[in-house]
């Protein structure tokens, strides 16, 4: 695998483990396992049984947890901590033949990346979230799901194009961030206004 693709494979990886790590270390496990692809570096430790078999699990909790609001945000809060480190980790273990130098800056763009698509996932489901009604946030999910498996068997065929749609995703990630951010702080202070308005006329 030459230098571009490699490269594809491990922003690809970090993107999506933003946003369902689980899924994305399953799906990329099983390609391996039964010999679909080969991945490059290191990252072929994930076609181990043991790492499949966790992944599946977890996968299968967060599949549960993703489609009830108030589980799904504090879900993402907790995941801050684990999807961004190991989409840096994925990254980094790409590149694990290469120069160490190039492993650092691996691990430290691809941590950034996965900050990128996790902090667009979790401000997106927290605005969803906070809708009365349950479908935006079931559909939310399944389009998660859907988009990191049919995403990552593209990347391990074609990581050049995985790597040109995380490029764009970042683009619009800068510019959409801040959008959904102040819409939140509006509907926060709506909803704070109207419970401060009942206390009084109450």
């Amino acid at each position: 695998m030459d230098t571009l693709a490699t490269l594809g494979m491990a922003m690809g990886s970090a993107w999506l483990s933003g946003i369902n790590l689980y899924a994305t270390v399953l799906t990329l496990g099983l390609l391996q396992r039964f010999d679909l692809v080969t991945l490059p570096g290191e990252m072929g430790i994930v076609g181990n049984w043991w790492v499949i078999g966790t992944a599946g699990v977890m996968y299968a909790v967060e599949f549960i947890a993703d489609k009830i609001p108030a589980v799904d945000s504090v879900w993402d809060g907790i995941h801050t901590f684990i999807r961004v480190p190991a989409g840096a980790i994925l990254a980094a273990s790409a590149f694990a033949t290469f120069d160490p130098g190039v492993r650092m800056i691996a691990m430290l763009v691809g941590g950034g990346v996965a900050l990128s698509s996790h902090g667009t996932k979790a401000a997106t489901r927290l605005a969803a979230n906070t809708s009365p009604e349950p479908v935006s946030n079931i559909a939310l999910s399944l389009l998660e799901d859907a988009v990191t498996i049919g995403s990552a068997i593209l990347m391990v065929f074609h990581p050049v194009v995985i790597l040109v749609i995380v490029g764009i995703f970042i683009i619009l990630a800068i510019w959409l961030i801040p959008k959904i951010l102040r819409a939140l702080k509006r509907l926060i202070g709506n909803v704070r206004t109207a419970f401060t308005s009942g206390i009084g006329e109450g």
